[in-house]
């Protein structure tokens, strides 16, 4: 016992500090798994510079280049205290991932802005991708020529029939063209954005069917992306109708063939995961080359004595994963996939365990590094989750769990690769389920049975075949694989179209704000990649995540940018649309993300005379939608807000009462949600005003 200060502390007190010491010293990252939360850092620091209603000047990432090298030289000089080691390291990472994340922008600024002409222009250049968007296709031109602009832009999007054309070929084209949209609602995808990081200057649709026209540079790229698309071609022929489109986008990340009605099914039944080359599938491709190659060297007896069997096979493997790779597109997620597996394989060369947090950072970091965006894409954020969950369970699991007490029979062996599948689908369906629920608003509510039932087919039975069936192609003998592969695929569908067809199979929700996703990315981390009482940390702050986005309310009003009001008149428990021909999209997004899920709203029951309609909305809010200025004489006394078609004067903008938007306020402000409280107007927000003055904006 030891006195001081009037208390008495006993061994047994002693004991218990020790043990809170240790575990608070446990909380915080170590130098030995620093690895680990440079990612983390960095990621935050990219995250940060896109969470910006300004932009930076074009110095500051200079500045922080600067800072971020004197703050690693104050590490290597403090490397014998690990906190200050630690808070200084972490605190570079963020500063290089928000400079490099300016940097990347500045980088990707289009050739020349194209100012937008009211009539078509022809562009001449050569196809590089074939998208499917609904029932029509678009294709992304790499422009060699534009009318109009002296230096054009590096790509557009056009909707179009391209008819016999594919990914390489010279192609010329008259289109309506304009500037990428930005975010249909507030928080909504940014789709201007995205199109700036992509190159894609501008978008539009053809007015009539495209020509072949003889385009020179890019040799190589073109033949490749031509040989891929016959390749795909190929297999979709081989495979059958049904699922020949999924498995050539299995194999060759070409995804223009699958079917709307497949896409959703998955989607809703909580598959949809597989359309999306990732770890699954690259794991599958080089995992399965890896065991058959090891399983044939050591079938040759003098070879398997002389050398280890494993490491030939690994290198093949990652040959066969890095072929994988370009061949399917080379995707965030597949890119972080074959770093796992490159890291993995190199682990079996060098004799070490790959599968680990570490090899986690270290394809992060890479990712983040070539594409500082990815960090606030959903594929991005969904990818990563389900791998650091998958992994923190297994080492969790591998220092906790049972230990083999001899070897296993078959049984016991089936039951425990059940076991796994189904602890893998339950895992990554947790990480992902949220970020899924945030960014999509809908929930799919048997997706574990689903992917308990499918996954088996997918894995045993339709990947292994169309593996081979890719191998064998260039011998002209993948139809009988592909053929196997096909039935096995058409199980999967239809599995997902009774799952998604079930009552109740996805449920919506509201959106989530952009800072609720970040607390939840911060709990999540704490959870996942934390140790000690970090962890507990992580539950507590996930847990205050879901609070704040369950007290959302929904907004109850929009207004989209074409000046249609979508909201619930009257009595009516649905929404309902001012006008069912226009802003139809922008109706839908709202409606999604309002959580009233994907639904087609009916006109609403208006007063109307000449000159508009006039009504009053659930909420008490009274409303007019005006075809003519002329109505606001007599609606501003009338009513509390004011929808007009045309122009209004400042001098009539001063004169009326009710809050006036006209065709100017809506191009300014974009697509607006309103909160209605006591039949006045409580809170607004704005699509155009929420995501600021940045690069892609301007």
């Amino acid at each position: 016992m030891v006195m001081a200060a009037g208390f008495s502390v006993t061994g047994t007190d002693m004991g218990r500090l020790a043990r809170i010491r240790q575990h608070a010293r446990a909380t915080f990252p170590s130098p030995a798994r620093l690895l680990v939360w440079t990612p983390v850092a960095m990621g935050a620091g990219a995250a940060a510079y896109f969470s910006l209603s300004a932009e930076p000047p074009e110095a500051l990432r200079v500045w922080l280049w600067l800072a971020a090298a004197c703050l690693l030289a104050l590490a290597v000089m403090a490397r014998h205290r690990s906190v200050l080691l630690c808070a200084a390291i972490l605190f570079a990472f963020a500063l290089i991932g928000f400079a490099s994340a300016q940097g990347r922008a500045m980088s990707a600024a289009p050739a020349v802005s194209v100012e937008p002409w009211e009539r078509a222009r022809t562009v001449e250049g050569w196809i590089e991708r074939v998208e499917r968007s609904g029932s029509r296709e678009r294709v992304l031109v790499r422009v060699s020529a534009l009318q109009g602009a002296e230096a054009p832009p590096r790509r557009v999007r056009v909707v179009v029939n391209r008819g016999e054309l594919r990914p390489g070929d010279g192609v010329r084209l008259r289109a309506v063209l304009s500037s990428p949209r930005g975010p249909r609602a507030p928080g909504g995808y940014d789709a201007e954005r995205a199109s700036w990081f992509q190159g894609i200057a501008l978008t539009g649709f053809a007015i009539a069917a495209p020509e072949p026209a003889a385009v020179d540079g890019d040799r190589m790229k073109r033949g490749f992306l031509q040989w891929r698309w016959d390749l795909a071609e190929r297999l979709r022929a081989s495979a059958g109708e049904r699922t020949g489109g999924i498995i050539a986008a299995l194999l060759t990340g070409d995804r223009s063939g699958i079917e709307n009605d497949d896409a959703e099914a998955l989607r809703m039944s909580g598959l949809g995961h597989i359309l999306a080359i990732s770890g699954l599938h690259m794991a599958l491709v080089a995992g399965g080359i890896y065991f058959a190659a090891r399983w044939l060297f050591a079938a040759i007896d003098p070879f398997a004595r002389a050398h280890d069997p494993r490491k030939p096979a690994a290198l093949i493997a990652l040959l066969a994963g890095a072929g994988y790779l370009i061949l399917s597109g080379a995707g965030v997620p597949t890119q972080r996939a074959f770093v796992m597996v490159a890291v993995v394989m190199a682990g079996v060369l060098l004799d070490r365990r790959g599968i680990s947090m570490q090899s986690l950072a270290i394809a992060a970091l890479i990712v983040l590094a070539l594409a500082p965006e990815s960090v606030v894409m959903v594929g991005f954020q969904m990818s990563f989750a389900a791998t650091a969950a998958l992994i923190a369970v297994y080492e969790m699991w591998r220092r906790h769990g049972p230990q083999p007490l001899g070897p296993k029979g078959v049984m016991a062996r089936f039951g425990d690769w059940a076991l796994a599948l189904f602890i893998t689908s339950l895992v990554a369906g947790a990480a992902t389920g949220a970020f899924a629920v945030f960014h999509f608003q809908r929930m799919a509510i048997y997706g574990l049975g689903a992917n308990m039932l499918a996954m088996p087919v997918f894995t045993l039975w339709v990947m292994p075949f169309s593996v081979v069936g890719l191998i064998a192609a260039p011998l002209g003998v993948e139809g009988p694989f592909l053929w196997v592969a096909d039935k096995g695929m058409g199980i999967v569908l239809d599995i997902a179209h009774q799952t998604s067809a079930l009552p109740g199979a996805a449920v919506p929700a509201i959106a989530a704000p952009g800072f609720v996703v970040a607390i939840y990315g911060l709990g999540f981390t704490f959870l996942t990649v934390g140790q000690g009482m970090m962890r507990a940390a992580g539950l507590a702050v996930l847990a205050s995540a879901y609070a704040v986005w369950a007290f959302q309310p929904p907004p109850h009003l929009m207004v989209t940018e074409s000046g249609v009001v979508v909201a619930r008149f009257g009595e009516d428990e649905a929404f309902t649309v001012t006008d069912r021909r226009r802003g139809r999209f922008d109706a839908g997004i709202f409606l999604q993300r309002a959580g009233a899920g994907n639904v087609t709203p009916e006109r609403a029951s208006l007063a109307c005379d000449s000159l508009g309609c006039t009504g009053v909305t659930r909420e008490g809010l009274r409303v007019s939608v005006a075809d003519s200025v002329q109505a606001l004489e007599d609606d501003c006394d009338m009513v509390d807000m004011v929808v007009v078609r045309g122009r209004v004067s400042e001098w009539q903008r001063r004169r009326c009462a009710a809050l006036v938007l006209d065709e100017t306020a809506r191009a300014e402000l974009g697509g607006i949600d309103i909160w209605i409280r006591d039949g006045a107007i409580s809170r607004a927000r704005a699509a155009y005003r929420e995501r600021g003055d940045r690069l892609w904006t301007r």
